[in-house]
């Protein structure tokens, strides 16, 4: 068996008055030859190599133990296997959206996590693999970095759009704020709230889990998906004001 399909045009063995790339088979009775396949593989690879080089990681982000409220509300927004609280939990973001596919892909070969969560959006796509063992997930997420050339120093940096702490909601307000969000818990009249908006959007996440992690509040919302990421915490005017710190230390360590 002869390979020729690394050959320039003009060395490729002419075959019925026309050029064909492949591999060339010898019989062994007369020694003809046919060709059993009609495209280049190492060009076809090198496409394939080419284009998952080509992706760029937004979001890269690691959740050593997810906090229960948190792991409560992605569960509500699960498409794959919900999240149990501990776990832990890798969110990554590419460009361009349809990028994810090839990265989930990657990432569920390289080893036993689970997949909770794959969005494809118009420009942008992510994931969410979970697993008991930190290892596990880690490892997924260094097999990834390693197939499209990229580094967690290569991430993008978060920007926070807006920040904020406002004290002692009204009850209009805490009514039209419960009515817009139906999968976490409602905030009340006379709490103190906090609401953070990244870009990307995935790094509200890991400020969501240190916050819970650091002081008793409530997770009213937390959208980690689309152009900003958008997160409303609730609860006494002090507990707040801590989760708020602590969500900004998160942030601020994720640009160093």
């Amino acid at each position: 068996m002869n390979g020729f399909a690394g050959l320039d045009i003009g060395e490729r063995r002419r075959v019925s008055g026309s050029f064909i790339t492949g591999t060339e088979v010898q019989t062994q009775s007369s020694g003809a030859s046919c060709v059993i396949t009609t495209d280049s593989e190492v060009s076809r690879v090198a496409r394939q190599n080419s284009h998952v080089q080509q992706i760029e990681l937004r979001t890269y982000v690691f959740l050593d133990s997810l906090q229960p409220q948190l792991a409560a509300y992605m569960g509500t927004v699960s498409q794959g296997f919900l999240p149990i609280p501990g776990d832990a939990c890798l969110w990554m973001e590419l460009s361009p959206g349809m990028a994810v596919h090839r990265v989930t892909d990657i990432a569920l070969k390289a080893s036993n996590v689970r997949l909770g969560q794959m969005v494809v959006e118009r420009a942008f796509g992510s994931l969410a693999l979970y697993h008991r063992d930190q290892s596990t997930v880690l490892h997924s997420g260094d097999v990834v970095l390693d197939a499209i050339g990229s580094e967690i120093n290569r991430r993008s940096a978060c920007d926070v759009s807006w920040t904020e702490v406002i004290r002692s909601i009204t009850p209009d307000h805490a009514v039209l704020i419960n009515r817009q969000n139906r999968r976490g818990s409602m905030i009340e009249a006379g709490m103190s709230m906090f609401i953070l908006e990244t870009e990307p959007a995935g790094y509200v996440l890991i400020a969501a889990n240190e916050a819970e992690k650091a002081s008793n509040i409530t997770i009213v919302d937390v959208k980690g998906v689309g152009a900003f990421g958008r997160m409303t915490l609730a609860g006494r005017e002090g507990d707040v004001e801590e989760a708020a710190a602590a969500a900004m230390r998160a942030i601020d360590q994720i640009n160093r």
